[in-house]
């Protein structure tokens, strides 16, 4: 498809957005305003423009917005969409995680715990430790750890944070930190990742071996992310390393709706992303 016939349907502000390709962009718009269509639409013209598609890193927050993502633009511009690397920020960065774990002490072949694996681990730590599993129940338990590790703290950083010890001090709950502790390390000697470590782990890949970061920085030309502002700490900080050499970050959403507020969202990323780059588009 020629790259007018691409932009044909679009109004000035939407053409706009999938015209402008070098250097930060947000694009801030309401349910219904077609604006994933416009970020599918950017894609296919990058593509079309002749930019390989694996320097393209597209992230949503579910696997179905990812696959019709992906269904759309190689309907507009061919084969070529199968080489992105799109998808949701656990499915790509696992897919990094997947060639570099063992820079960071995991097998390359790491398995991933799902919701329920995550459990029953911390359901059997509770019994070795004596404690009532009505108190400390799994799944309020789990959630305090996913709250940590979206935020980048340590199990040893929560345990020597005063403010964390004294939250589950006045809930009755002062063993979380070890808990905590205690998970992450049967995790690690299991060799396997709960879904937050995909994320966590990365930053810690990133953060202990700059080599490594500085490899995808250059590989990832072209930054986007789908619901910026569903976005949480840890998703925010590596979208904004793997950004900073090129700069070409596009972020859409819509500053009114925030629906993964539980999971750790942080709404000021969408807020505070023109401090992070005074060139914004």
């Amino acid at each position: 498809m020629s790259l007018q016939n691409l932009l044909n349907g679009l109004n000035e502000p939407q053409r706009e957005a999938v015209l402008h390709t070098e250097g930060p962009l947000m694009i801030i718009a309401g349910a219904g305003s077609g604006k994933t269509r416009v970020l599918t639409l950017r894609i296919a013209y990058l593509l079309a423009k002749g930019v390989d598609p694996f320097q393209i890193m597209a992230l949503t927050f579910t696997n179905k917005a990812a696959r019709e993502m992906r269904t759309r633009i190689e309907k507009l511009v061919g084969a070529d969409a199968r080489n992105l690397w799109m998808g949701t920020f656990h499915s790509v960065f696992a897919r990094i995680l997947r060639a570099e774990a063992e820079k960071i002490g995991y097998p390359n072949n790491f398995s991933v715990y799902d919701t329920d694996d995550s459990k029953s681990l911390i359901k059997s730590i509770l019994n070795e430790m004596q404690l009532d599993d009505k108190m400390y129940k799994p799944s309020s338990v789990l959630g305090r750890i996913s709250a940590a590790k979206n935020r980048l703290i340590s199990p040893m950083e929560y345990i020597n944070n005063p403010i964390l010890m004294a939250d589950d001090e006045s809930s009755n709950r002062p063993k979380i930190g070890l808990i905590y502790k205690t998970y992450a390390e049967r995790c690690f000697k299991a060799g396997c990742m709960d879904f937050d470590d995909l994320l966590y782990n990365t930053n810690l890949l990133f953060h202990r071996h700059p080599d490594v970061l500085n490899k995808y920085q250059h590989r990832f030309r072209y930054v986007m992310i789908d619901e910026y502002q569903d976005t949480n700490y840890s998703q925010y900080l590596i979208t904004k390393k793997l950004s900073s050499i090129h700069e070409n970050i596009c972020v859409v959403g819509d500053d009114a709706q925030s629906i993964y507020a539980f999971r750790g969202a942080d709404i000021s990323n969408i807020l505070n992303f023109e401090k992070d780059y005074p060139e914004l588009h």
